[in-house]
Parts: structure tokens; sequence; C-alpha cells
């Protein structure tokens, strides 16, 4: 065990964290966690149960004189995004995450670290070990693959649980308490090819677009990021027209929920055409650096030299794929008129794969304004359409309403103020937590959303700031201590 991490307080969470970090846990591949999960609940004596789509719920009766407290549902999700580094060999489905002390933050070496969101999933197996806090019945939910389309979410049956409060520990500010969050739906495109020969006097290229930082899809579109397949797309959509440039192949980003920081093609180009096409690199490196160089200081875009493909996609579908692409929207459509610098709908164009004969296209649109993203979800497919695409709209989830008046906001509110002298900031997050789905299914829960501050989720580059999670997990015992009577 990493004894640095061991010894960091709460170390009541701080070790749950990194056995976490142990056990690989990628989405669409949990089944190593659920049964770690499962096996940590029965070695307690607790009730548990894995449901048919893979949640796990462990039940604890309330301490001693809590017994007529409301039924808390302490809630998060087992599955982490696995991001990593170009240069940095792991494999997600075997290998543990290399996670490390950093001054104030826990990281990672390379990868993404799991804090999203196993540092909640953490607290709640520190309470379900405790046996020295106060609190009325808890009910830990341990949903699955909330990254790729909230499966657990989807799939929780209706009366399996108890309790009246929902407690979610996936938000990722600490002092900030949540009350509503935005929908979502994805788009999967694609397009269909017969690979045409390579012919001719042509030069092939590897163009690579990198060093940018990507990040959570909702939570760091406001920051205006670079996307590198927009990047990309955008040299494409130039040099096929300037060039007479033939794609051969195109891989760029890796999961609908991460802004993609790495894209990559494989083009061919008429010989003649090669110095100025390796100018034209060169030229569109600047611009991209000037229009991008405060968000993205690290950003590359260069060619080299490649192997000359046997294959290329024909003229047709690959006009129809760029242009496609290059009127796709992407980022931050509007932002919130009701809560003051929260973006209200969004768009990702997040991967992006051609080779083989075939074309495929991932995007995600959030909304917390459900019209709003079923508009945008509509002109997202109105452009796939035009171009001749195979389109889709897949994988909807309804946002969470907020509600001012809830009791356990009241509650946590006051509770924080006692702690530290000051009231948490009220927000709605601009992501897909689960509580839209769970609300749905169990619409009398009243519900709230917290946890420490976490930066950069969904990348390599992903931390957890250290003195947030101690915040965060004495704020929880103390919630939990004065949860009201039934």
């Amino acid at each position: 065990m990493n004894k640095e991490i061991y010894n960091l307080e709460p170390k009541a969470v701080w070790k749950h964290f990194y056995s976490l970090t142990q056990i690989p846990r990628p989405s669409k591949h949990e089944d190593m966690i659920q049964d770690f999960i499962v096996k940590f609940g029965q070695d307690l004596g607790l009730e548990t149960i894995k449901d048919e789509v893979g949640n796990v719920i462990i039940r604890k009766p309330a301490t001693q004189g809590m017994e007529n407290r409301k039924g808390v549902v302490l809630q998060g999700h087992l599955d982490m995004v696995p991001q990593k580094n170009s240069d940095k060999a792991h494999d997600f489905e075997k290998d543990p995450i290399e996670a490390y002390v950093d001054g104030e933050w826990v990281t990672a070496n390379g990868t993404t670290l799991g804090a999203d969101n196993g540092i909640g999933a953490a607290a709640a197996m520190a309470v379900l070990a405790a046996n020295d806090l106060q609190h009325g019945p808890i009910e830990a939910l341990f949903t699955c693959d909330e990254e790729t389309g909230m499966t657990g979410a989807f799939g929780l049956k209706p009366d399996v649980l108890h309790g009246d409060i929902l407690i979610n520990m996936d938000s990722e500010d600490e002092g900030e308490l949540y009350i509503g969050c935005a929908g979502g739906i994805d788009l999967e495109a694609g397009f269909s090819y017969i690979p045409q020969p390579v012919a001719g006097d042509l030069k092939a290229y590897k163009l690579t677009v990198k060093g940018l930082k990507g990040g959570h899809s909702g939570l760091d579109i406001r920051l205006y990021r670079g996307n590198s397949n927009k990047l990309l797309f955008r040299f494409l959509h130039h040099a096929q027209a300037d060039f007479d440039m033939q794609v051969a192949a195109v891989q760029g980003g890796s999961l609908r929920n991460a802004i993609p920081r790495e894209s990559f093609a494989t083009v061919v180009i008429p010989s003649k055409f090669a110095a100025d096409f390796e100018s034209s690199v060169k030229e569109f490196e600047q611009i991209f650096i000037r229009e991008l160089h405060v968000k993205e200081p690290d950003l590359q875009f260069f060619a080299e030299a490649a192997a000359l493909p046997a294959n290329v996609i024909d003229a047709d579908t690959q006009k129809r794929f760029i242009n496609a692409i290059y009127a796709t929207p992407n980022g931050v459509i509007r932002m919130s008129d009701d809560m003051e610098g929260m973006v209200e709908t969004s768009t990702n164009l997040a991967i992006i794969n051609a080779a083989d004969g075939k074309i495929s296209i991932a995007a995600l649109m959030r909304s917390s304004v459900d019209s709003a993203k079923d508009d945008l979800a509509q002109m997202m497919l109105s452009v796939y359409e035009l171009a001749g695409a195979d389109a889709q709209l897949k994988g909807g989830y309804p946002g969470w309403k907020p509600n001012p008046d809830s009791e356990i906001l009241t509650l946590m509110q006051g509770v924080y103020n006692n702690l530290y002298g000051k009231v948490p900031e009220i927000k709605a997050i601009h992501a897909g937590l689960e509580c839209g789905l769970l609300g749905a299914v169990y619409p009398k829960w009243d519900m709230i959303s917290f946890g420490p501050t976490i930066r950069y989720p969904h990348s390599p580059d992903e931390k957890v700031n250290i003195e947030t999670v101690e915040k965060f997990w004495n704020y929880l015992v103390e919630t939990l201590k004065n949860i009201p009577v039934k």
C-alpha cells in the first residue's frame, strides 16, 4: 500500500479509496469491483444485494437511539473513466492505478485517478464500516456504468430502496451543494465506404493534434478548451480543397464524455504538393496556438512522413464526412439565464474513427432545459442526415430540477455554517448526475449532491485536493448525525 496515501486524514476514507485504485474498474468492465464491494458488505455482516444490472446495495441499521430518523441513501458510482497519456503503458482492465501524493493533491501517474467517483464510494464504505458514528438507517447504493450510459441508474428498480433522502457524493467542488443537473443525449453517426486503392505519385503523412488538456465534457466545457477533433478537421477541410488530399484513416478521442485531447489522421497528397502541404501544417499550428495559447499552452499540430496506405476513403464520402465534422456545433451553445455563470446547453464532438470501410462519430449533448437539449439534438441530427450519414439519437436521460425548498438542503446549509462559519454555495451542475434518473424512479426522495474538490476529471491530469476530502468527510458525518426524524 502507498504509505503516503494510507497516512492521509481521514484514514477511514483514504484507505478505502486506495483499495479502489488497486482494482481495475473502467466502465463496462466492473465485475471485479462489484465482487469486491459485495464481499466488503458481507464481511461486515450487513445485508448486501447485487441487482440484475450490477448495482450493489448495502444496508446498515441505525445506531442506538437514531432508529426514528429518516433513512438516508448514500450514493456513488463504482466505474471510472479510463484515460491515459499516449506514452503511458497501462491496461485499465488489468493494471492498478498508480496513485500518489503531489503536494496538496492526490493524483495518478499518467492516467485518470478515479477520484470521480472513487472518493464518494470510499466515503460510503467508511460509513458502513464505522462503529463510532451516529446515524439513522443507511443504504449505500453503488451504481454501475455511470460514465458510459448510466446503465445502473437506468436499471434500478422501484421499491428496492427504503430511504427518504438521497445524498449523492459525485460533485467536485468543496463548499458547494448541488440541487440540479443537466440531462443529456448521445448522437451516433456513421458512413460506410468502399476503400479505394492508392494510385499515382503520392506522399503519405500522419497528422497529429496533441497536448490539449481535455477534461470532463460537462464540467470543463465552460473553460473553452480546444477540441482535437475540431482542430484536425479544420485543417482537413482546408487541405482537401488546396492539396487534393485523400484520407486513409482517422482516430480522434476515445470517450463520449471527455473532451478529446488527441486526434490523428493518415492522409496522402500528390508529391508535387508536399512542400506546400508541410508549410500549411506549420501555418495552421501557429493559427491554433495564437487562438488557444491561454487555454492550451502545450498544443501541438504536426505532420510526419508515413508509409503509403493501401487504401483511402472515396472522394464523395470523404467530402461529406469532412464537411459534416467541420459543420458540427461544439462547445457551449448557451449560458443559463437562471443561474449566473452556469452553462445551460452544450455539445462535445467526442469520438471519430475511420478505417476499413467504416466511419463512426459520437457526440454528447447536455442541457438543463430539456426542450433545448432536444432542439440541439435535432440540429446535430440534421447535419449528419444532410451529409448522407446513418445517424441516430440514443441514451437520453432527464435533468434534475432544483428544489430550493428541500429539507436536506436547509439542513446541510446549517451544518456547513456551524462547521466552517459560512453558508455553502447552492448550484446546479452542467453534468449528468444520476440524481435525475434516480429521482424519476423514486420521486419522493429529497436529493442533494456534494463532494470534495476534484480537478481535471476524465483526463490524466485528474487530482483530488487532500484538505477538502477531510472537510467533505466531517461534513458528511455531521449531516448524518443531524438527519431529521420521520
